[in-house]
């Protein structure tokens, strides 16, 4: 199995709102959802894929485990919480929301819970988010990177994190892009202006692309329909050699996620 490389992201949306645009969206033709523990959606979101009558197999649901969760019994008995909210017998994809905080819990401990859940059937693939190349070496030796199916990280053109990125690639993990679009940030980057307007496209629509075409899973959110609708058709661009060259080049190490207590030492 792998992780389909474009879907729909749930950060921030909540209630009715976060409803309705899971709603659209797969009305539209999304079929890979992801959501968090910690996001306090996932109850809404499960309420929006069982009211959509699209089967389940159909489907690609990815939530996250939220650090409190990480010791004893704990992860299995949250991720089974997170399916009663969700609707659903089984995740497709469970990842680790964040490191552990000042490791209480070590890499191995939570990776060998997620493991168990795994076995359990409780979901079909696992991973890691917000790792950097030492926490992903830590899970590595934990349980192999065969069993890590993607790292999630913060990665845009203004922070390419290509440390990261070159270490999982190595290890065969693939990468999922979150914050795709830096908060808006790169929609006004004049360099993406200027190649959306010569391919009759959207500045959204380049930036996924670049994304997709560097080769990483991304997760857009919007809760207005004809975002949702134009961000799909991100799928089907294609930027040439020297576009992607050219958007290389804006990495400034521009971070825009680094909550005090739960990041770690970044690369």
């Amino acid at each position: 199995m792998s992780v389909p490389a474009f879907g729909l992201g749930t950060f921030r949306l909540q209630g009715q709102v976060v409803i309705d645009s899971v709603s659209t969206a797969l009305e539209l033709g999304y079929r890979a959802i992801d959501t968090a523990q910690i996001y306090e959606n996932e109850a809404e979101v499960g309420q929006a894929i069982a009211a959509s009558g699209i089967p389940r197999e159909e489907l690609f649901v990815t939530s996250k485990i939220w650090v409190a969760n990480f010791a004893g019994d704990r992860l299995i008995e949250s991720l089974k919480e997170s399916l009663q909210k969700l609707q659903t017998d089984y995740l497709d994809l469970t990842l680790i929301h964040w490191p552990s905080p000042e490791n209480q819990v070590p890499v191995e401990a939570f990776m060998g819970a997620l493991v168990e859940a795994k076995r359990q059937g409780l979901t079909r693939q696992i991973g890691v988010s917000n790792f950097t190349v030492d926490l992903m070496k830590q899970a590595i030796a934990a349980l192999g990177a065969d069993n890590i199916a993607t790292n999630q990280i913060e990665l845009h053109p203004y922070l390419q994190n290509r440390k990261v990125v070159d270490f999982a690639r190595s290890q065969g993990i693939h990468v999922t892009s979150y914050m795709t679009l830096a908060y808006g940030e790169v929609l006004k980057d004049p360099l993406i202006q200027q190649i959306a307007e010569r391919l009759h496209a959207t500045p959204a629509q380049v930036t996924l692309a670049w994304a997709m075409q560097c080769g990483y899973a991304v997760i857009p959110s919007s809760t207005k329909r004809a975002n949702l609708q134009s961000n799909l058709g991100a799928s089907t661009l294609i930027l040439s050699d020297d576009d992607m060259a050219k958007i290389a080049e804006l990495d400034r190490g521009h971070r825009l996620t680094s909550p005090t207590g739960l990041a770690p030492d970044w690369d």
